[in-house]
């Protein structure tokens, strides 16, 4: 990881408010507030993955740091200069240095297009070579995600999905890019092809340098792959710590009821598993107070009228909880054998 003061991304205060349309003149009646003022940095060389369920906001955040969706209040920075009021002219320079890897790798792709067109692209749109030396560029990144150099003259249909993702990875890569934003980047793969793809990923980042913002809700590779987790809940950042405290000492009620949700593959492990009763509010009026607490199973007086805060609770974790210690015992939830994975 690297130890450079200056984080290459910093996300401050950061709001997506997508407004709402009705009526019989259809004018705005309320917003869905899908990002509600989170705030996180990651250094150079380093993977933050933001996990939560799904309608959280996890993506929205990504595309919000890319500024695919203007974003409704905050700021982002990268390597210290703010991006978020630069215009799409001023901007175009650093999409060289942001790009994403989309969840679905077969509508993420142009099925009229060669693979060599398509990993080509980005290097021709920001003049970075041509003739033979484009060639040799989209051959040296066939290699880096192990394809064969002949790939590039087959169309996508012709691949499976863990290689289409292969192919996607290859076309983030092609203009120097220093930040992939993965949203979702393995969820639509099978399990073997996960670990595959999370592997590619880990082996890059340590060959490149890279920094990766990893979008996902499968805990499991996420304790894999990242170095810091943050837990998003309702459009808000609920916890913040580094992989080993928060799978291992997690803070917040919601962390800990994600973490109990994993299969653990031995059937003979007996641990407490916390069952969330109710739905997840409405992101267009969403609780007062903490926005967990018609689900949390600690929740008191305080909790519904205050918003806590992002705050340092120990062990390097922030978390946005009233209680300083959350009881290791939930009430009324039995201890249950896990079947196995």
């Amino acid at each position: 990881m690297s130890t450079t003061t200056q984080p290459l991304l910093e996300v401050k205060g950061l709001k997506k408010h997508f407004p709402i349309h009705g009526g019989i003149l259809g004018g705005r009646t309320g917003y869905v507030y899908a990002v509600d003022g989170i705030s996180f940095s990651i250094n150079r060389g380093e993977t933050l993955s933001l996990v939560g369920e799904s309608g959280c906001g996890k993506s929205t955040v990504g595309k919000a740091v890319l500024r695919l969706y203007p974003i409704t209040a905050g700021e982002v920075r990268l390597d210290g200069n703010r991006i978020d009021n630069l215009s799409q002219s001023d901007l175009r320079p650093l999409r060289q240095r942001m790009q994403v890897v989309f969840q679905d790798p077969f509508s993420s792709l142009n099925p009229r297009q060669k693979l060599r067109d398509i990993i080509a692209e980005p290097i021709i749109n920001f003049g970075l070579a041509s003739g033979s030396e484009l060639d040799d560029r989209v051959g040296d990144l066939l290699d880096r995600v192990r394809l064969p150099r002949d790939a590039m003259y087959r169309y996508p249909h012709e691949f499976s999905g863990g290689q289409r993702q292969r192919i996607a990875i290859a076309r983030a890569l092609a203009p120097g890019s220093d930040l992939i934003i993965c949203d979702e980047a393995v969820s639509a793969l099978d399990v073997s092809v996960k670990a595959q793809i999370v592997n590619l990923l880990s082996d890059l980042q340590d060959e490149l340098g890279l920094t990766l913002l990893f979008i996902s809700h499968d805990l499991a590779i996420v304790e894999h792959l990242t170095h810091r987790v943050a837990v998003m809940y309702l459009g808000k950042i609920v916890e913040l710590a580094d992989r080993t405290t928060l799978f291992g000492t997690p803070h917040h009620p919601y962390t800990r009821a994600l973490l109990s949700a994993v299969p653990v593959p031995d059937p003979t492990v007996k641990r407490q598993r916390i069952i969330l009763h109710g739905d997840v509010p409405s992101p267009i009026n969403p609780p007062s107070g903490c926005r967990f607490h018609t689900r949390c199973p600690f929740v008191f007086d305080r909790c519904k009228v205050e918003e806590p805060v992002l705050r340092d609770v120990g062990l390097g974790r922030m978390s946005a909880c009233h209680l300083d210690v959350v009881p290791d015992t939930v009430p009324n939830q039995p201890v249950v054998a896990e079947a196995a994975a």
